[in-house]
């Protein structure tokens, strides 16, 4: 349903689930110690104070904690759903009633919803925008024009969405900065690794209730997503092949044990299926048709196109829900194919997206790249920024410290050894 309040607009699913997401976001905050201590910061300094920001994100717990965080910095915060089955509702409904900040985002959103929400955040007039997947920033080049001068810079912490924006700079439209937050050594080993491997089979085992163990799995794509979900189906006890098309990630995955096959070699062989690769159609129906009888797909990437789902609807003589987030497709030839969360990300269609603990340090890196920006505005030129080393690292000793966890430093004479080039054997 829509509500409103005199002084909110916005569109969440029921206004009465916040005392549910009060409680979830609460113990989310357990496992956020680094946003938490980012978070008393800016409300100290309020460095966003007159900015207005746009985040399109999973609505999750953890994501409340990043717009709490931003909110308490001074920006003027509105959010979108950046995937149309990623919605936590009672997330989306207390982020509304107890912190007065405008979310439109409803889990199961149909695509024009979707559509329109992204309007409705460029409507916000945004100086900062918090991209997953590129499709607030691409709409504004393609579509808002008249507004790029507004823009500060923008976030992207997806894959997909640094792949697009790449090719929006070599295509000479990208004119603005924007910061890379994917790729920053407190985002991709921790979140894509480990965030993504155990929430990725936690989607799989609440949607279907099999049993891993014994089954063979195609994990499609060894990048760090790939290799955090071909780790954990292992330690579930399955029998994991690697599909790639990366010489060097594929010898990677031969050495750390794995079997790589190509698609149509692995497909007639596997029970079930994940990709993770960014890239569209990576099953297909020559891979559909050689499938065994009941062998179960799913997708871990941002966009629901790495599986060509068009066409095997095209082909399927029936389908039909057989468990929440799961639909069997029946084919001609009696076969049948098993969708799990409609082929979008099924850590979040089906369960509830990564761990708290590793979305701490992405959405610290996410935080401090808006800050960054802010600081910074006027002086970068546009492009894609890495997060400055010095601010992963900060990050990743206020995580060591949260833990408990000391490490060593460098002596004097280290220090003086490894600047010198007279010392050898």
């Amino acid at each position: 349903m829509t509500a409103t309040t005199p002084r909110l607009k916005h569109e969440v699913k029921d206004l009465g689930l916040a005392a549910l997401g009060r409680q979830r976001i609460e113990w989310a905050g357990r496992e956020m110690p680094v946003l938490k201590q980012i978070r008393d910061r800016f409300a100290k300094e309020k460095p966003f104070e007159g900015i207005r920001l746009v985040a399109c994100s999973h609505i999750t717990t953890e994501t409340a904690h990043l717009a709490i965080a931003l909110k308490a910095g001074g920006a003027d915060a509105l959010l979108i759903a950046s995937n149309p089955l990623s919605t936590q509702d009672d997330v989306a409904a207390s982020l509304v009633a107890d912190h007065e900040i405008p979310v439109f985002a409803i889990k199961g959103e149909d695509d024009e919803t979707y559509k329109r929400h992204v309007e409705i955040a460029l409507d916000h007039r945004p100086n900062i925008i918090i991209d997953d997947g590129s499709d607030v920033v691409a709409t504004l080049v393609k579509d808002r024009k008249n507004q790029l001068s507004d823009i500060i810079g923008t976030t992207e912490e997806t894959t997909t969405g640094i792949v697009r924006l790449r090719a929006m700079l070599n295509d000479g439209v990208l004119s603005f900065p924007s910061m890379n937050v994917n790729d920053a050594d407190t985002k991709h080993f921790f979140d894509n690794r480990y965030g993504t491997g155990q929430s990725t089979l936690d989607g799989i085992i609440r949607a279907t209730n099999v049993l891993l163990a014994g089954k063979c799995i195609v994990v499609a794509g060894y990048g760090w997503c790939g290799k955090g979900s071909a780790l954990r189906a292992r330690g579930m006890g399955g029998n994991v092949i690697v599909t790639e098309i990366d010489p060097i990630r594929a010898i990677e995955a031969v050495m750390d044990g794995f079997r790589v096959l190509p698609m149509a070699e692995a497909a007639p062989q596997g029970d079930l299926f994940i990709t993770v690769t960014g890239n569209k159609h990576v099953i297909r129906p020559e891979h559909f048709d050689v499938m065994k009888d009941g062998a179960m797909v799913c997708n871990s990437g941002h966009f629901d196109i790495e599986i060509d789902l068009k066409s095997l609807g095209a082909k399927a003589k029936e389908v039909k829900e057989v468990r929440n987030f799961t639909q069997e497709y029946k084919l001609p030839s009696g076969k049948s194919v098993i969708v799990l969360g409609e082929g979008r990300l099924i850590n979040l269609s089906a369960a509830e997206g990564h761990p708290s603990a590793v979305m701490d340090m992405s959405f610290a890196n996410q935080a401090l790249g808006c800050e960054y920006l802010v600081k910074n505005k006027g002086k970068l030129e546009p492009g894609l920024y890495s997060i400055p080393e010095d601010v992963d690292k900060d990050i990743a000793r206020l995580k060591l410290e949260a833990m408990g966890i000391k490490i060593d430093t460098l002596t004097s004479a280290q220090i003086e050894y490894m600047n010198s080039w007279t010392s050898g054997t």
